[in-house]
């Protein structure tokens, strides 16, 4: 039996003995490094959505900033392997992750937010991954038993659409996640799918936050008056049904887009907007929740 020369925080792959150790005992040292990594993150928090373009990523993105302005130590993991876009999001979309001895160290963005995504690893940004479950399921893993993720109060997880392979792993590597935050737009169909993800959270265990309704009505720049382009109110009737909370509602907003694509997160580009307040809203409620938990355990 050998000894691994380095400490609970350093990789196999770049540990001096792992050549000599046996395959149970490097699943044994993984095991250990992630619970060390795990042990310095105070709160998990899953961003989901039942299904594609609700703007999930931008509700990961702008929560994740709003907790970082506010003080808190913060990560941003991004677990949508197929289509990572968090780092365009945060102006990142050129950055390359490197690693050392203690493993892979996060890039940070704006308010010392660090984020770790499969497009820090990507040659070119067009290269599709092509990859089955096991596959998925190692990267998210190292995510995060290999990445310097230091001591955080949150560490908010962006997953990709549904309930398949991404949203199951997350939660079996993380385990104990505080809560999940469910996405959708007004309209049924995408309510349908958002049911689905409240159920999800349930069977693994995960509480439910609150569902949020985005893209929630348009004021015209030229009138003033409200639109309801999607259609309104079908987030919170949702929550009702399902007896979760409902966290808000966030508004159509052209700067939502503009932004984005520069890199800048809304509640940093243009703090004073209806949007940035809706979002400083859920991350108040996001807040409450995670107090009200630790107190009941």
């Amino acid at each position: 039996m050998s000894e691994c020369t380095e400490g609970a925080g350093a990789s196999c792959s770049s540990c001096a003995s792992a050549g000599s150790c046996s395959a149970e005992e490097k699943q044994r040292h993984e095991e250990e490094q992630l619970q060390a990594r795990l042990s310095h993150i105070k709160h998990k928090i899953v961003v989901m959505s039942g299904k594609g373009g609700v703007g999930k990523s931008t509700v990961a993105v702008n929560l994740a900033v709003t907790l970082a302005q506010q003080g808190y130590k913060v990560g941003l993991l991004d677990a949508d392997i197929h289509g990572p876009n968090l780092p365009k999001m945060l102006g990142l979309d050129n950055s390359r992750l490197q690693a050392d001895a203690n493993g892979i160290r996060p890039m940070e963005a704006a308010a010392g937010l660090h984020v770790v995504s499969m497009a820090f690893l990507l040659e070119h940004a067009d290269n599709p991954i092509i990859w089955r479950g096991p596959l998925k399921h190692t990267v998210i893993r190292q995510f995060v038993a290999d990445v310097q993720w230091g001591d955080l109060d949150f560490l908010v997880v962006d997953l990709p659409p549904g309930t398949g392979d991404e949203p199951l792993s997350v939660a079996q590597v993380l385990k104990d996640v505080d809560g999940s935050i469910i996405v959708t737009t007004p309209q049924d169909v995408a309510l349908l799918d958002s049911r689905k993800s409240v159920v999800f959270s349930g069977q693994l265990k995960i509480p439910v936050i609150g569902i949020v309704e985005n893209m929630s009505g348009f004021k015209c720049p030229h009138c003033g008056e409200e639109i309801d382009l999607f259609k309104k109110g079908g987030g919170e009737k949702a929550a009702r049904e399902l007896q979760v909370p409902f966290l808000g509602r966030i508004p159509i907003d052209p700067q939502f887009v503009t932004n984005g694509d520069l890199g800048q997160p809304l509640v940093l580009a243009a703090p004073d907007s209806v949007g940035a307040e809706s979002f400083r809203l859920l991350t108040r409620r996001c807040l409450e929740f995670v107090k009200q938990e630790k107190q009941q355990t």
